[in-house]
């Protein structure tokens, strides 16, 4: 089927005609059409159809401060009248992207060097596998170029990025992953763990398995790991028990270097500042993006150690310079505004805000569903939770992934008025970080509306 844009009158058929949309089954889009919103307040949304809607999901993990933060919109303002842009090539530099730079560095969660910015958490993977390669190439170590991620995990979905995802369907069809990609278990107790294992003992076993697989592919060609301290896209998978203190031990002991990719878990989602701090990462390259604008203007940063950096000022003395950038890296607008979203982040005290809310929301959430008989596990830390639907509650069977389980109730959530993400049948929980106990409240009395509406749909089919 296809539409012409030119006899498109409603919203809805114009975006049908028009827009190839991201992550979405275009003839179930042309069928259905889009949920066209027009404007938000606060943690609302209100629709073209004029219906209101919680936004439980903060767009993509990364509206933190809502969607009517007037003090974000003056600071892009200020700075579209000011300077509206200047690249960061050949040394041109301006006050907002240094600012930010010394800002991002005050805050990682290890000692971080230098910042290189680019525009989404995509663009940061992709910049993060060259300059794995390129620090490799500059010690004189070409066959150091694997990089492992992990099963489901997700990095971004450019051809590298794509690459280090661990959600084999964004692989089909695009040629992918690329080479010297490998991919390790994901670090899912619920489903991995064997029977009278405890988190402690699955995290050993998970870690040893890793350390085979070095061994298998030949350490000397092994660079690095890339991991989320919390698996958003995955289904919101918190790591076992001490899993990340063996892994790094690992990864170690094999001369890697570690990429803690902060893009959803950054900026207090976790109830720190960075899900490394909440797990105990201790990263030499780390990404952010998302809550770094709280998603106002598109920007990502990369951070490297003071070692890394070293590598890369010696290795591009050969070459002139170091051959990697975008034009829009740093750009003042974005910079600007994350600049003061980070101001708001401190006014706030948006970390001790998270640790206050989280348990609502995660208390809640396993007081109410966690004995459901369709709810396998309720699972979470700071303002991120998971309930993951199940066919049989005792034994932890699946759904068939055909049925669709997950992408019903979602879209039964929007009939009461709540926006969640289903990642298969994990249904997902990043409201944003201005949530009050109120609106998690209110989110989780309509997430119970659909969920009976997903039993009663069951039941007759």
């Amino acid at each position: 089927m296809s539409y012409s844009h030119q006899m498109a009158t409603s919203s809805t058929e114009r975006d049908i005609a028009a827009v190839l949309h991201p992550f979405t089954k275009p003839s179930g889009h042309e069928t259905d059409g889009p949920l066209v919103i027009d404007r938000g307040d606060g943690c609302w949304v209100y629709g073209e159809d004029g219906n209101a809607y919680l936004e439980a999901a903060s767009g993509l993990w990364c509206a933190s401060l809502g969607f009517n933060e007037t003090r974000l919109v003056e600071a892009a303002c200020r700075q579209l009248r000011t300077l509206p842009f200047m690249h960061l090539f050949g040394s041109r530099s301006h006050s907002p992207a240094i600012e930010l730079a010394e800002r991002l560095l005050d805050l990682a969660p290890a000692p971080m060097s230098k910042v290189f910015f680019a525009n989404s958490g995509s663009e940061a993977a992709d910049t993060v596998v060259k300059i794995v390669w390129f620090y490799n190439n500059a010690l004189g170590r070409p066959q150091k170029k694997k990089i492992i991620a992990r099963a489901d995990g997700f990095h971004g979905s450019t051809v590298a990025a794509a690459s280090l995802t661990g959600i084999f369907r964004n692989h089909r069809k695009f040629d992918l992953p690329i080479a010297n990609i490998r991919h390790a278990a994901r670090p899912h107790y619920y489903r991995g763990g064997r029977p009278c294992e405890s988190e402690e003992a699955y995290s050993s076993r998970l870690a040893e398995e890793l350390d085979r697989q070095i061994r298998d592919e030949g350490s000397e060609t092994v660079a690095a790991m890339i991991a989320e301290p919390v698996m958003g896209a995955g289904g919101v998978l918190v790591p076992p028990k001490g899993y990340f203190e063996k892994v790094q031990q690992v990864t170690s002991e094999h001369d890697m270097l570690f990429v803690a990719d902060e893009v959803i878990c950054g900026f207090g989602r976790t109830g720190n500042m960075w899900g490394s701090q909440t797990f105990g990462i201790r990263p030499d390259i780390m990404t952010t993006a998302k809550q770094l604008s709280s998603a106002y203007a598109p920007i990502s940063a990369v951070m490297v150690s003071e070692n890394v950096y070293d590598v890369l000022r010696a290795g591009s003395e050969d070459i002139g310079y170091f051959a990697h950038g975008f034009t829009y890296s740093g750009h003042p607008v974005s910079a600007a505004v994350a600049l003061e979203c980070l101001r708001i982040y401190e006014e706030m005290d948006i970390v001790a805000r998270v640790r206050r809310l989280g348990p609502h929301l995660l208390g809640g959430l396993r007081e109410r569903f966690g004995g459901h008989p369709l709810v396998g596990d309720v699972r979470g830390v700071g303002l991120m939770a998971g309930i993951e639907l199940v066919e049989d509650r005792e034994s932890g069977k699946a759904f068939d992934p055909a049925l669709g389980v997950g992408t019903y109730c979602m879209r039964k959530a929007l009939d009461h008025g709540l926006v969640l993400r289903a990642l298969g049948d994990t249904m997902a929980f990043s409201p944003p970080l201005i949530a009050t106990e109120a609106e998690i409240d209110i989110a989780l009395d309509r997430f119970g509306e659909a969920l009976q509406d997903t039993v009663d749909w069951l039941s007759v089919r």
